[in-house]
């Protein structure tokens, strides 16, 4: 069955923009994934298709009618409700790769985009949306973290990566940055790969690896390197037990 990803977006032409290419572009032919935009202007009821409106209380800008938002969003999980409805905003928690994988696991996934100064917070009050953030910047929209989040999702699907286990290792899979890696030829510009890569001892190679994963992400992300270590030291009930809390 295909993981299906539905967007609601004032920009359907945005989409599959670069997902139509590379592995993710291959897999969409193959039917490993669809792409399904909607135009949020079709659920407006007016002749001038308005799909906004000026803040209350004033401001700069323009906010995004809960209304007409609401009847998308019913036409969304009408049409898939067992997939996880997502809107891209910076006010929400962050992606990560658990998340990712999270959703790369389930049947696919219905992605609000934003536009404007934001959309009317009765919005998420009323329906149940997980607000998520791609960082600590703004877009002029939600349509490019969409693709980020649904390029995330679509690389980890069965078929997509050339082997099982081409993820595995990679930054935040074990929550590290991923080992420096290098390739021919052996020597450029005064540059030599290390003697550990050449060496075809595959215990050292890994302890290496290893130490250069965890060095990087001590000096680079301090934030993620306290985590890592907070689940290193726990012991595996205790770990457990902290998950559970989170889930709860």
């Amino acid at each position: 069955m295909s993981f299906a990803a539905r967007i609601l977006t004032l920009y359907p032409e945005m989409f599959p923009g670069p997902l139509g290419v590379s592995l993710a572009g291959r897999a969409l032919a193959q039917g490993i994934w669809t792409c399904d935009p909607v135009q949020i202007r079709d659920f407006a009821t007016d002749r001038h298709k308005s799909v906004d409106d000026t803040p209350a209380g004033g401001g700069a800008g323009m906010v995004m009618r809960a209304d007409v938002l609401a009847r998308a969003v019913d036409h969304a999980l009408a049409a898939q409700p067992d997939a996880p409805l997502v809107a891209m905003t910076p006010r929400g928690e962050p992606l990560t790769q658990m998340l990712v994988r999270e959703i790369a696991a389930g049947p696919g996934v219905t992605i609000l985009c934003g536009r404007f100064e934001g959309i009317d917070e009765r919005l998420f009050e009323a329906r149940p949306i997980r607000q998520v953030s791609v960082g600590d910047y703004i877009l002029s929209g939600g349509e490019t973290a969409a693709i980020v989040l649904l390029d995330a999702c679509i690389r980890l699907l069965p078929g997509v990566m050339g082997a099982a286990s081409s993820g595995d290792e990679e930054s935040f899979e074990s929550g590290l940055l991923e080992y420096p890696h290098y390739t021919r030829p052996n020597e450029w510009e005064g540059r030599m790969i290390p003697q550990v890569l050449r060496s075809g001892d595959h215990a050292k190679i890994a302890a290496w690896r290893q130490a250069m994963a965890q060095d990087h992400t001590r000096s680079r992300r301090p934030d993620l390197w306290e985590r890592h270590r907070d689940v290193r030291d726990q012991s595996p009930s205790d770990a457990q037990r902290k998950m559970k809390d989170k889930r709860t």
